[in-house]
């Protein structure tokens, strides 16, 4: 009901029936309310539409057509919304890009998508000529950088004084977005999403934070904004509902205690991101109202750090790019175990399935299924994966969860990474929870070893805080107090660091080969 009372509002004003109509929107609506804050830099709704506007302009004369497909490479700045939004409003599906891919990654992704055009920060460029250079691509996508762009400084004093530019709409169930997974297991697969996918999870998502906040708030942008969460959270929850955002250039402590003098009350970042405000231990949070985890499961060590150190709770959500991403959000109870992500969003429904796919008994684990208006439309040109993970409109998420009797949601971790250990269960996070409450584990990755005799056994990868010490031998110890014997890991491996991706998630691909290797 929530969905269908936004959608008729918005399309009795003829707006927001289209992602590329929500900056549009938001500048009729909330034209002197301030958008964005970058640093000093403070721009409107109004000037905001504006500068996209012009670049609408500039990329139609280009010969941008609609449905062409245009890559997406820039870092967190206002370039990145007036980039977003001007390729929408052409008509375009746009593909917003990882930019700590390297050279073979975007290769795939450009010959894959084959976009028309990419718009990239100046500063980025260099890697894009690289791509060129290996790409296959018979005709290589224009290449267009925010400099190259002749902007009027001028802004129009009202909205109805501004030049004359009629957006292009795809209809609400037509493919807008294009998102690229990780590719942990195999090439980036491009995850495609509609404006009903996108309307949907931003309306379900907002509902739950008007609950636990405000929905007229300042959120921190310091994820990085190619992402599906920063997507959700910095762009089509705020743009909807008038809200600013406070533009953070890149994650590191100098950048992020100046861009909490903007007084956010909206703080959305993964667990590595707590993990770097506990470092920091005296951060000025004091305007935030709410924190919300996301992308990665949330730690013991990292939650409880963060409430000694900052009298706060962390309210943990669950989601993935396929599911345009919030599929949970918990109340942020402190009695709560860390695993929970509490209960399922308005509109989404969830099954625990065995791997018969039959449903499991209450409590039990199983695999997640979810269905709603925002599950994907599937992956870009790949039916075959498509067709593995949605069936019947339900989406296999591919973790391991359970369902509790008051409708909370535990995940205990990723299918793939399960280890099967003489045909007994061990799910990764369990240990890792362990490990990390050591005091002198700052972070720890468990993966699978193949073993003839008894299937797999876990293997830990730990990262210490003094790495002169060297206490494998300990920590198996105190696993040995703590999980059944056949839990503990065989090897724990005390190493310089983890591989990490863009949201600091270990990249358990790359491990698994690195013990393979040795």
């Amino acid at each position: 009901m929530l969905f269908q009372s936004i959608v008729s509002d918005a399309s009795e004003d003829g707006c927001f029936v289209y992602l590329g109509t929500l900056l549009q929107r938001a500048a009729k609506h909330f034209f002197l309310d301030t958008a964005l804050v970058e640093g000093l830099r403070k721009i409107s709704y109004g000037e905001l539409y504006f500068r996209a506007l012009q670049l609408s302009r500039a990329l139609k004369a280009r010969g941008l057509k609609p449905r062409d497909r245009v890559m997406m490479f820039c870092g967190n700045s206002v370039e990145f919304y007036i980039f977003y939004f001007a390729a929408l409003q052409c008509g375009a599906i746009l593909v917003p890009v990882n930019t700590f891919l390297g050279t073979c990654e975007l290769t795939h992704i450009i010959n894959d998508c084959q976009p028309k055009m990419v718009l990239c920060a100046s500063r980025l460029s260099s890697k894009i000529t690289d791509v060129e250079v290996q790409s296959k691509c018979e005709a290589f996508p224009d290449l267009i950088c925010e400099k190259a762009i002749e902007w009027d400084e001028t802004v129009p004093e009202a909205y109805a004084n501004f030049p004359e530019f009629e957006v292009t709409t795809l209809s609400l169930d037509e493919v807008c977005l294009i998102l690229y997974t990780s590719g942990t297991t195999g090439n980036p697969k491009g995850v495609m999403l509609s404006s009903k996918n996108i309307l949907s999870n931003t309306v379900q998502v907002s509902a739950r934070l008007k609950r636990l906040a405000g929905l007229k708030e300042r959120f921190f942008a310091v994820l990085p904004l190619f992402h599906v969460f920063a997507q959700n959270a910095c762009i089509w929850i705020p743009f909807l509902h008038g809200a600013t955002v406070i533009v953070v250039p890149k994650i590191d402590r100098v950048a992020i205690r100046e861009g909490l003098k903007s007084c956010p009350t909206i703080f959305l970042g993964f667990p590595a991101l707590y993990g770097l405000l506990c470092l920091m231990r005296n951060a000025n949070l004091d305007s935030i109202k709410l924190f919300v985890s996301g992308a990665d499961a949330l730690p013991d060590k990292i939650r409880a750090a963060f409430a000694m150190i900052y009298g706060r709770a962390i309210h943990s959500g669950y989601g993935l790019t396929e599911a345009a991403p919030a599929i949970a959000v918990s109340d942020g109870n402190p009695c709560e175990r860390t695993e929970s992500v509490g209960p399922l969003l308005c509109g989404v429904e969830s099954q625990i399935r065995d791997v018969q796919g039959s449903l499991v008994a209450s409590g039990s684990v199983g695999t997640l299924w979810v269905r709603g208006d925002n599950v994907m439309l599937g992956y870009y040109k790949d039916k075959e994966h498509t067709d593995n993970v949605i069936r019947d409109g339900w989406l296999n998420t591919g973790d391991f969860a359970c369902l509790s009797s008051d409708g909370n949601i535990s995940i205990c971790g990723r299918e793939k990474d399960l280890i099967i250990h003489k045909g007994l269960n061990i799910y990764p996070q369990e240990i890792e929870n362990v490990l990390l409450s050591h005091p002198l584990v700052f972070r720890v990755a468990v993966v699978g070893e193949k073993d003839d005799a008894h299937g797999q056994t876990p293997v830990a990868f730990v990262v210490l805080k003094d790495k002169t010490r060297k206490i494998g031998q300990a920590l198996r110890r105190f696993c040995l107090d703590r999980l059944a014997a056949y839990k503990v890991p065989k090897k724990i491996r005390c190493v310089e660091d983890l591989p990490l991706g863009a949201t600091g998630k270990v990249d358990k691909k790359q491990l698994k080969y690195r013990q393979e290797a040795l």
